[in-house]
């Protein structure tokens, strides 16, 4: 078999890291598979673009809010001067584009794994109240708004510190209304509205990833505990754990939705044991190389789904085993850069 050409978005490795870094570094471990790696970025500055270790080709993209005839016409260039047979994108604003254009890829000879327009919207954050019960779990109160006059009085509800959150990604809390107004205009100009404003739930922040087969079940499950984060609450360490409620709930999860492709679920344990669901991310997150650490290589193993090929065996993993995120500086000449702002790949 020749070797697969895998295209893999989210390289930003910066304060907010994307999780296509981690996705490559489990590919490059996927023992037996015969792979090539493609980084797909947006901006000639995101680190994964120099990351030589990691990518055999880099290619800049048109952006997601662009026309699909676009990025799919993007995909066909490098496909015709590479090749390219499956593209695992890792933003959740890339994923309606990507599963809208699912089919037209495939009959292009480029695959996904990825959920239906109807599953991608279950996790919008405005509506996992009503979704939440069915897995067994509760949600933090949150309000969706969409002005000034809905944050006050959502926060004048609530009082403060309050969480306010974009639609698709981001979060911060605050601790007065003039932060909350601020917070409110960053948010809505990088993504739009809604904007949450949402509880604090005071506990331990638990984290699940885990890979539907889109027909009920999954192909490995790996939850962590939080134990230090960035201002955004990006995990910078942590651990992992054996929990039967937070699996039990990403199983009923599975059954209940029919789940196809990576999923996060992110969740607080309270101090009397309640689980509340905070967010279902709907693609890998970017700590997804612990899980690969730990023995369950996601990336590796969707890929594998993807094209039919026999999985092994799902591994266990240890409770207790550590992460640690750290900084890197990379040096080089500035030819890398200069060659991607003019030509776009290199």
């Amino acid at each position: 078999m020749k070797p697969l050409a895998i295209a893999i978005t989210g390289i930003n490795s910066i304060d907010n890291p994307g999780p296509g870094t981690g996705v490559a570094r489990s590919l490059r471990e996927a023992d037996p598979l015969d792979l090539r790696l493609i980084g797909l970025a947006y901006d000639a500055t995101e680190p994964g673009l120099y990351m030589d270790w990691l990518f055999d080709r880099r290619y800049i993209m048109p952006y997601p809010s662009s026309e699909p005839e676009v990025v799919i016409q993007r995909l066909q260039q490098i496909q015709q001067q590479f090749g390219l047979d499956c593209v695992i994108p890792n933003f959740d604003l890339e994923l309606p584009l990507y599963i809208r254009c699912a089919r037209e890829l495939e009959a292009i000879g480029i695959r996904t794994f990825l959920p239906t327009k109807a599953q991608f919207a279950l996790r919008n954050k405005a509506k996992l109240a009503e979704i939440a019960p069915q897995f067994g779990l509760q949600t933090p109160e949150t309000i969706s708004v969409t002005s000034l006059q809905e944050l006050q009085q959502a926060t004048a509800k609530m009082g403060f510190p309050v969480m306010i959150k974009g639609s698709y990604y981001k979060a911060y809390r605050v601790f007065s209304q003039e932060e909350a107004r601020s917070r409110f205009h960053q948010l809505a100009a990088e993504a739009g509205f809604p904007i949450l404003v949402q509880q604090i739930v005071r506990g331990i922040e638990l984290n699940l990833v885990g890979l539907g087969d889109g027909v009920g079940g999954h192909l490995g499950l790996v939850a962590i505990k939080k134990m230090g984060v960035t201002e955004l609450g990006k995990i910078w360490s942590g651990l992992t754990i054996q929990h039967p409620g937070l699996i039990s709930a990403a199983i009923a999860f599975l059954q209940q939705t029919q789940w196809k492709g990576p999923f996060e679920l992110e969740c607080i344990a309270s101090q009397d044991g309640t689980l509340y669901l905070i967010e279902i991310n709907p693609r890998f997150p970017a700590w997804i190389y612990f899980a690969t650490g730990v023995g369950i290589n996601l990336p590796a193993r969707m890929v594998q789904a993807a094209f039919g090929l026999p999985l092994p065996p799902l591994p266990t993993y240890e409770a207790g085993k550590l992460f640690m995120r750290y900084t890197y500086e990379l040096v080089t000449d500035a030819t890398p850069l200069q060659t991607l702002v003019t030509l776009g790949e290199r």
